[in-house]
């Protein structure tokens, strides 16, 4: 499987309603955090997640964590 891209070296916290989200994990998508398609023929596929309730939470974009789809802090060795 080919290498994710870096979409930043910083988490995207933000602020989450209820219900069901698809994180990038190859990096390509313009919808960062978010999966907007662009992984077809990558070999990638998304992170389904569910928010329980309204918070707020800081979610990888450097797409190296090993807690996906949240910020381990990774990024800041890359």
């Amino acid at each position: 499987m080919a290498t994710p891209r870096i979409a930043a070296k910083e988490p995207a916290v933000i602020s989450l309603d209820s219900g069901t989200y698809y994180w990038c994990v190859c990096g390509r998508s313009r919808d960062q955090p978010f999966c907007d398609g662009s992984h077809q023929g990558t070999g990638f596929e998304p992170v389904e997640f569910t928010v329980a309730e309204k918070k707020e939470v800081a979610l990888c974009q450097c797409k190296q964590t090993k807690t996906p789809p949240y910020c381990d802090g990774t990024h800041q060795t890359l």
